[in-house]
């Protein structure tokens, strides 16, 4: 029989793994629609140059989701 302890780490574990993931889903769809704003205003005669500031940002939110998948990644057990 497992520990006491162990059994809160591991749902200590599983809940954070919940909370990172939806944290990534978030940032994603964030930047999702950053690029699909970017390409309606383009359409809309906006220029890209224009427009660059925008896109940067969700440039950068897509660098930081794939940083924090690569955190979870690296530091999730094994099942």
């Amino acid at each position: 029989m497992a520990s006491q302890a162990l059994t809160d780490l591991t749902v200590e574990i599983q809940d954070a793994t919940t909370v990172e993931a939806s944290a990534t889903a978030l940032i994603n769809g964030i930047a999702a629609q950053i690029a699909a704003a970017v390409q309606a205003a383009i359409g809309n005669g906006a220029t890209e140059a224009e427009l660059k500031p925008v896109a940067d940002l969700g440039t950068q939110l897509k660098a930081q989701s794939e940083a924090l998948q690569a955190a979870i990644t690296a530091n999730t057990p094994a099942a």
